[in-house]
């Protein structure tokens, strides 16, 4: 629900309503942009990264949050997803937009050079974790959503979501928190 939310990023309408009209409905929901964009608040020049773009939605909630002197770069794969996002956030110095393999971007990164990672795709999340947790700095933010049964969930997902969340769980270098709600986050920051 975006009923309790007042000011949503200056093009986050115009970039939902191209996203209907392409028909994409695997949307993050306002209350984990709005999260995401107090996080990114919170990192005063900070170092972003975004695993799955999509149509930019949670991209500009990440861009309304951070400082001029921040930095994001966002992935994915599919063009014509991306394209939505540069239509309306290209303009943005800020951001970088990747269209490409998210594992070889990854790979590609170095070691402790983030302050928040949001993984809202299978690379960094589902594959690659061990890879994505090591480009935290100290004190940087895992964040990743979609934790609670979706309807859209394929069939077994609901056993690789519930391993992810037990293996982020028994990390003795992360603080942990479980939240049910928006779609279920957890955030996990890196203490050691």
């Amino acid at each position: 629900m975006n009923d309790d939310i007042t000011h949503f990023p200056p093009s986050y309408h115009q970039i939902l309503e191209a996203t209907h009209q392409l028909g994409f409905a695997q949307l993050s929901d306002g209350q984990a942009g709005s999260f995401l964009s107090s996080l990114c608040a919170s990192k005063v020049g900070g170092h972003f990264l975004e695993l799955g773009t999509g149509t930019g939605l949670c991209t500009s909630w990440m861009l309304n949050g951070m400082c001029q002197s921040s930095s994001l770069i966002t992935v994915d794969n599919d063009s014509e997803l991306v394209n939505v996002a540069k239509n309306h956030l290209a303009a943005d110095k800020r951001v970088e937009f990747v269209i490409g393999c998210g594992e070889k971007l990854i790979e590609g990164l170095a070691p402790l050079s983030f302050d928040l990672i949001f993984a809202d795709t299978w690379p960094g999340k589902y594959n690659h974790l061990e890879e994505t947790l090591n480009l935290l700095k100290v004190g940087g933010i895992y964040l990743i959503d979609d934790m609670l049964p979706q309807e859209n969930w394929p069939e077994g997902h609901d056993i690789k979501a519930a391993a992810l969340l037990k293996t982020l769980s028994l990390k003795s270098n992360f603080t942990v928190t479980k939240m049910g709600w928006s779609t279920g986050l957890m955030m996990c920051v890196k203490n050691g």
